[in-house]
């Protein structure tokens, strides 16, 4: 099984994540990091909110989000990806479960890409508005493939896409998530502001207050209650 690719580039994919791993802390903080919580704010379309994700190793995440009184759940728990909307509670299959599930691996899926069938392949480098950027595809078994745009100074994620999908003028748009105003916390950097949405189109802005490590998150918050 090939995990990292090289198309001829001055660096390979594996050389990036090691130093994508170091940028955020390393191996040993990464490593003990077995839950995380981030509670902040949350900003759509004129209207503003709360959200709190929660995230387990190796591949558990649920994010509540409540904007002017409307409330949503997306979670993923392993292996089932499911949603609360309007107080319904349902399964995600297709494109949306595959996002799900490209959305949960953290850490774990970038220190351990081949306990996970993970494989990393540098497409070589891009310039953004005047900084440059290693451009690293990542693909998942089961997931949608996510491309990262890695600071080539700071070896932080600057940006990922997913592939497009037609919005609702019928449109083809790539998933957009641009991350800023990184800080480190518990030895941590953690990205405190990240724009998510289809290119060009409508965004989500959501800004990270409160980042707190192993609080012994139980399995059963992931898992969609029946």
């Amino acid at each position: 099984m090939i995990l990292f690719a090289d198309p001829g580039f001055g660096q390979k994919a594996a050389d990036i994540v090691e130093k994508m791993i170091e940028a955020q802390g390393g191996r040993k903080v990464l490593e003990s990091i077995k839950d995380m919580t981030l509670i902040g704010s949350v900003e759509w379309e004129r209207m503003s909110g709360r959200f709190t994700e929660y995230r387990k190793a190796p591949n558990r995440v649920r994010q509540d989000v409540e904007i002017m009184g409307m409330k949503k759940t997306d979670a993923y728990d392993g292996e089932i990806a499911w949603t609360i909307e309007a107080e319904e509670t349902s399964t995600r299959t297709g494109r949306a479960a595959e996002e799900y599930k490209s959305n949960a691996q953290g850490y774990a899926g970038l220190l351990h890409p081949e306990k996970y069938g993970i494989a990393f392949v540098l497409k070589g480098q891009e310039e953004i508005e005047g900084n440059d950027y290693f451009v690293l595809e990542q693909t998942i078994p089961g997931g949608v493939p996510i491309t990262h745009f890695v600071d080539a100074k700071t070896y932080l994620v600057y940006r990922t896409e997913i592939p497009g999908i037609a919005d609702r003028e019928g449109v083809q748009r790539k998933g957009v998530t641009v991350m800023s105003d990184y800080k480190k916390v518990d030895g941590v950097m953690i990205a405190h502001s990240l724009v998510s949405g289809p290119e060009g189109w409508e965004t989500v802005k959501f800004t990270i207050s409160k980042v707190t490590f192993n609080t012994g998150l139980e399995d059963s918050l992931f898992q969609m209650k029946k």
